[in-house]
């Protein structure tokens, strides 16, 4: 269930290596964790610190060995692939993001040239490690299965690919300052998804979305650059490329309440749900009541929460790269105001945004990403 890029529909892109296939009653109102660096505000508690240092903690982590990546002399024999093999597989990745997550992908023709292809190449691998566990051969997952995935992600970072979808990665990996700790943090995140389907507080669902969602953020940082007019530590747009993954994640939890029901999954803190008089029995009947809806009200908040704090950093990455972080974000935020359209019935149906709708968020999103940071606060 991992947030990769944009929305869109799941079609199977295959894995190829011959193992494993290519996931009106009166109501208290309660209390939901927010963010962990959000004060305080209303019915909002501050969000207990127990369970969120550790995923934080893999952030610096990576922020860390990015750095001395990009610091250091690469002294790795590069990989020497025939020119037009290499085309031929940029193009291959190119076409699945265009057809798989067509408004992000648009976002992404105004970066140069080196760094549009490395975001494919990355979109690319993430939908592939997604559909293992979410795809049409899910029912074939194993832990074996998550094993050779990552032994085959080890391969790729050794300059030795499996097939032409994994050797645009492998070239990208050599061009980019990237570490490997953010691809196999994702891999654990689908090894979650496969043995656990409640989350029983926010923070158990936070370490979840950081896996399967915050790490797309921190691989793509290193391709997308940080603008050098601005005097911020990679911390901080690392973190709000985290933030932006949660808030995805989050939103697709959401959005997904219904269907992920219909495979016997709950994505919502449990606790939450007792807070508000709610347990598993009245996500599974389907059955929209008041209690619903002010669960999802706060719910849709804490999403929006972390968004707001994903905006700065999307102003501060390189001004070539933003756009389609914008689009992202803006388009996710739609997702939500969809599910209030739907009178927060998100058990019987599924919120989307239309293409005219996501067609026209790319003029504003494109105005975004050329507005400092100061303007984008206010």
């Amino acid at each position: 269930m991992c947030s990769i890029f944009a929305p869109a529909a799941k079609p199977c892109i295959s894995v190829s290596n011959g193992k494993f296939p290519s996931r009106k009653s009166t109501v208290t109102r309660a209390e939901v964790a927010m963010s962990p660096q959000q004060k305080s505000t209303g019915i909002f508690p501050a969000l207990a610190m127990h369970g969120i240092p550790f995923a934080d903690l893999h952030v610096q982590e990576i922020v860390e060995r990015q750095s001395k990546n990009l610091a250091r002399e690469d002294t790795r024999e590069k990989p020497q692939f025939h020119p037009k093999f290499l085309a031929e597989a940029y193009e291959r990745c190119r076409d699945i993001c265009a057809e798989y997550a067509k408004t992000f992908y648009l976002g992404t023709l105004l970066m140069t040239k080196e760094r549009q292809k490395a975001i494919w190449a990355i979109y690319v691998w993430c939908r592939r490690t997604d559909e293992l566990v979410d795809g049409p051969n899910a029912g074939h997952m194993s832990s074996a299965v998550l094993n050779r995935w990552e032994d085959r992600l080890q391969d790729i970072f050794n300059g030795r690919p499996y097939d032409m979808l994994d050797a645009a990665l492998t070239d990208t990996v050599f061009k980019f300052p990237l570490d490997i700790k953010s691809f196999r943090d994702m891999i654990e995140g689908m090894r979650m998804d496969t043995g656990k389907c409640r989350y029983k507080n926010f923070q158990e669902l936070y370490l979840y979305c950081y896996y399967v969602a915050g790490t797309v953020g921190l691989m793509s940082v290193p391709v997308m650059g940080i603008a050098p007019e601005f005097p911020v530590s990679a911390q901080t747009i690392y973190n709000a490329a985290l933030y932006l993954g949660i808030g995805n994640q989050l939103t697709n939890i959401l959005r997904d309440v219904g269907e992920d029901a219909s495979r016997g999954r709950v994505y919502l803190p449990q606790d939450e749900l007792a807070q508000f008089g709610l347990c598993d029995e009245d996500v599974f009947t389907g059955k929209v009541t008041d209690r619903w809806r002010e669960f999802m009200k706060e719910q849709i908040t804490r999403a929006r929460l972390y968004f707001n704090l994903a905006k700065v950093g999307a102003s501060q990455l390189d001004k070539a790269s933003r756009w389609p972080v914008w689009t992202s974000l803006l388009l996710y935020r739609k997702i939500l105001d969809a599910i209030e359209d739907n009178d927060y019935d998100n058990l019987t149906k599924r919120a989307y945004v239309g293409s005219t709708k996501k067609l026209l968020m790319l003029p504003l999103a494109y105005t975004r990403s050329l507005s400092a940071p100061s303007l984008i606060l206010n």
